[in-house]
């Protein structure tokens, strides 16, 4: 039996030739992307690749991510109340230094990627011993890792996960990830409107009818740089009126990922007359739509629908370039259900460092994670 053996890099110019080929089915785990978030991450983020081999070959690739949480300007201001403050002074005081097996960017299972079946007692041992690996790093930095996280994994990764040496890990569920699955019969927006209960569809007419007077483009390169300061205010907005931020994006972000992935990533801006007011993103990862960040003018939002309505749009794009589903991720759980979006539950796995905190574990991570009361909406007839 051969011995499954990891390599740790902090920079893509060192990555095996062959990564790519690796991660081929996974578009958030090729060296374009890679690129983007090397160039372009957010400020208190620091990536690191992982290559995995089985014997002398390379079978697998996985990404893993710093976060130096007390360079934020802010976890958020939407809600101000005291359960806020309290999730506030533990990230500062006991978790300001944060390690992520996977993506802590994007809802998914995007952590790793394999291109040969491998028994999870591999994929168990090698997120764990990478894990202690990246940890002995930092500590000869004289950094502290406070939290380590293995994010975002299927119910059924999760469960055979449990068995092994996440066993004595926090298994975590936080909002669940919002997947439209897109019946391969649907070939126009006129069917998926048709496909909805006459309330739904009323409420696809009356937002249609709200966005009147907006004109929507997708942006080649040169206008996402003209563009690039009113996208990052619009995207700003948003992120910091989220009720939870672990990092913002870089101001150049938007432009770098269309530079690296060109039409593979989609940037539609939103205008009234020549005034840029919105816009959404797109990346196409296969037979799969994700859908990625976003920002609006706030008044706009309101007096057009202009949220619901780039919902509409990212799934007209999807249906009519017959993508097999679109990932809307995490957050408005409830309006994305309205438009046809159903909740998928992700596990993740959490532990602190400090043995003491992290028997408190099951204590204090309800408080870092703020509470979503929703109705899932079931728009279809």
């Amino acid at each position: 039996m051969k011995t499954t053996t990891c390599k740790i890099y902090s920079s893509l110019n060192q990555l095996p030739n062959t990564w790519d080929e690796v991660a081929h089915d996974n578009a958030f785990l090729q060296t374009p992307y890679l690129t983007v978030l090397e160039n372009a991450a957010p400020t208190n983020m620091q990536c690191f690749y992982i290559a995995i081999y089985e014997g002398d070959i390379h079978i697998g690739v996985a990404l893993a991510q710093y976060l130096e949480v007390n360079k934020l300007e802010s976890f958020g201001e939407r809600d101000q109340c005291l359960k806020t403050y309290v999730r506030n002074f533990i990230f500062k005081n006991f978790a300001s230094h944060v390690l992520f097996l996977g993506n802590n960017m994007i809802t998914g299972q995007n952590g790793y990627a394999f291109n040969t079946h491998t028994d999870f007692s591999n994929i168990s041992k090698m997120l764990v011993d990478c894990a202690h690996e990246i940890i002995e790093y930092f500590k000869k930095q004289h950094i502290k890792i406070h939290i380590v996280s293995f994010k975002d994994f299927y119910q059924e990764c999760a469960d055979e996960l449990k068995k092994l040496d996440f066993a004595s890990m926090y298994d975590f569920h936080t909002q669940p990830n919002m997947i439209f699955e897109l019946p391969s019969e649907w070939k126009s927006i006129e069917e998926y409107i048709a496909a909805f209960s006459k309330k739904y569809r009323d409420q696809y007419k009356r937002a249609h009818k709200k966005s009147e007077g907006i004109r929507i483009k997708e942006l080649t390169y040169d206008e996402i740089l003209f563009h690039e300061k009113r996208i990052y205010e619009l995207y700003h907005h948003v992120a910091k009126n989220a009720p939870f931020n672990t990092f913002f994006l870089a101001p150049h972000h938007f432009s770098t990922f269309k530079k690296q992935c060109g039409n593979r990533f989609v940037l539609c801006g939103y205008f009234i007359e020549d005034t840029l007011v919105g816009f959404h993103t797109l990346l196409l990862n296969g037979s799969v739509l994700e859908t990625y960040f976003l920002g609006y003018d706030e008044q706009i939002q309101k007096e057009k629908m202009l949220y619901l309505n780039m919902l509409y749009n990212m799934t007209q794009y999807g249906i009519e370039n017959q993508f097999k589903k679109i990932i809307f991720g995490r957050t408005a759980l409830e309006i994305k259900s309205s438009i046809g979006a159903t909740p998928l539950l992700m596990t993740g796995f959490i532990y602190h460092t400090n043995s003491w905190i992290n028997k408190l574990m099951p204590v204090i991570f309800p408080k870092l994670e703020p509470n979503v009361a929703w109705q899932q909406r079931h728009p279809f007839k």
